[in-house]
């Protein structure tokens, strides 16, 4: 099991952890030196303990808030993949293209053959 050594809040420690994990490790140490720099530049030199447990408050402090905010989220996430599926599984909106009946075609042709009957006969009768 690999040991690695760790700075927080300018002290250093050694911390054992699974082989592979070491990234991992020193990312969270970093994380909690962050926070245990920004206690020293507001308290001052702190007692070891002290410094670890506010760090770590701060940190478990910021956790919740992005699971809270997570949390959220996947209640949003849900909300639209459920409306996504009604979406998926409504019928097909129709929509109706008006077509003109035959007959009324059909009666159309007529009036504009009886038309141009008229039209014919009156430059007829006016030549």
């Amino acid at each position: 099991m690999p040991e690695v050594e760790v700075e927080i809040g300018g002290r250093s420690f050694e911390v054992a952890c699974q082989d592979g994990e070491q990234h991992f490790l020193t990312s969270a140490a970093k994380m909690l030196d962050d926070e245990a720099k920004v206690l020293a530049a507001q308290t001052g030199r702190i007692p070891e303990a002290r410094m670890l447990l506010m760090a770590g408050l701060m940190l478990a402090d910021r956790t919740a808030g992005v699971e809270d905010k997570c949390k959220g989220l996947e209640e949003k996430l849900a909300e639209l993949e459920a409306e996504i599926e009604t979406l998926r599984t409504a019928p097909a909106e129709k929509v109706e293209v008006p077509t003109i009946p035959k007959e009324v075609t059909e009666t159309l042709a007529e009036l504009a053959a009886r038309a141009e009957a008229l039209a014919a006969e009156v430059e007829e009768k006016t030549a």
